[in-house]
């Protein structure tokens, strides 16, 4: 990705800058964090928990507040998965996350029985059941609603699909008109219950691909395709709208006025570290992971992977990721029973960059409990990766002298 005018490490540092990973922004609220530097993957682990902590500082309450008052939001978006949205781009995230919802409709009319009418008929039947303040868990829904909820028995099994119940639900988050509410309120526990909701669907593709710009630029149209699902048509048409320019000698597009912000912006002589989750927006806007590894480090063993395989081979990382101005570091992971990170890294470890670990440990240990890297990822499942790391941070470089 890099070219003869702007290596990459400065486009790894300018990412970081765009991501709002240079400590710069300890006063942002969670709603502002999304809207500057996209949305929030959010898989039932704590991506989102962990990437507003970095960028701003924001403890698990001020999240979960957030997420209370409606001020953000984990909604069915873009490819049909869970991002947390701003306020703002509820109606956006709703629109471009539509067609997935239908898709599922379609295919089990065609695969397993099931009509459209029937559907719809349990859509008004949910309706009638919910209301906007008791939130109702999928189990109660389905006691209360009878005989509208249908078994699908083992052809539905085998599509994952035991009742018609998630296609209905599917369909009215889609549409806006239920939303789902953690039980305990937190975004890493995947305990749900649904109320109503009268939240407007409005958006086009032209829409997200001007927020996805502002968000990863440069980036390449099949960065963003990947991020969008848009088929190739929808997706170029969406991008002939913004006006972008390419990078001389790369396939990355960006606006004529970050493209100025780029040429004139130099690399932070200073580290700026960050403890991430995997799926963080840094790597998951373009899902081209080489862009933020060095070419020493693209043979280094992925922790707990299949014997042979390395980093730079991964289409995402396998663990949780430390980051300096763009640039992946190290690898980490919690230990549960030790209540500490566990982290290899690729550089020594200097004053700085062991606060910024020994703050993250204190974030996760105290206010989270556990850094899961999505719904079932477990202590047990996660305890190879953690004996690797553990193993491999025996032959990490010696931690530097630098106490500055």
């Amino acid at each position: 990705m890099a070219n003869s005018e702007i290596p990459a490490a400065a486009l790894r540092a300018w990412w970081a800058h765009r991501q709002w990973l240079d400590g710069t922004h300890q006063d942002a609220s969670a709603a502002e964090v999304l809207a500057a530097t996209g949305w929030a993957r959010s898989v039932g682990g704590a991506a989102p928990y962990l990437g507003l902590f970095a960028r701003a500082g924001l403890g698990r309450e001020a999240v979960d507040a957030a997420v209370a008052a409606l001020q953000v939001h984990e909604l069915p978006s873009a490819r049909g998965c869970t991002y947390v949205l701003p306020a703002a781009d509820f109606a956006l995230g709703l629109a471009v996350g539509a067609a997935a919802p239908e898709g599922e409709l379609a295919a089990a009319v065609k695969h397993l029985g099931v009509s459209r009418d029937e559907i719809e008929k349990l859509c008004l039947r949910i309706g009638q059941l919910l209301d906007g303040s008791v939130p109702l868990p999928p189990a109660a829904i389905r006691e209360a609603a009878g005989g509208a909820v249908r078994g699908l028995g083992e052809a539905g099994k085998k599509r994952g699909l035991t009742t018609t119940l998630p296609l209905a639900l599917g369909l009215m988050q889609a549409r806006g008109r239920i939303r789902r509410v953690p039980v305990n309120g937190r975004l890493d526990q995947q305990r749900y219950g649904y109320v109503s909701w009268d939240q407007t669907v409005k958006g086009s593709a032209a829409e997200l691909a001007q927020r996805y710009f502002s968000w990863a630029a440069p980036a390449s149209l099949k960065n963003f395709r990947w991020f969008s699902g848009f088929p190739a048509a929808t997706a170029k048409q969406a991008v002939a709208t913004l006006g972008l320019i390419p990078l001389p000698g790369t396939d990355l597009l960006i606006s004529p006025e970050l493209a100025d912000e780029l040429t004139a912006f130099t690399v932070p002589a200073t580290p700026s570290y960050a403890l991430l989750a995997g799926i963080d927006g840094l790597h998951l806007l373009h899902r081209d992971l080489s862009r933020l590894v060095d070419e020493a480090d693209a043979d280094r063993p992925a922790p707990g992977a299949e014997a042979g395989r390395s980093f730079g081979s991964e289409a995402d990382p396998q663990t949780h990721i430390v980051v300096d101005r763009g640039r992946i570091i190290g690898f980490w992971e919690y230990d549960t029973e030790q209540r500490e990170i566990v982290h290899q890294l690729f550089v020594p470890a200097d004053t700085q960059l062991r606060d910024t670990i020994a703050r993250t440990e204190a974030f996760v240990r105290d206010q989270l409990g556990d850094a899961r890297g999505f719904s079932l990822d477990s202590p047990k499942s996660r305890a190879p990766k953690i004996a690797a790391l553990r193993a491999a941070s025996g032959r990490d470089l010696p931690e530097s002298s630098d106490d500055g």
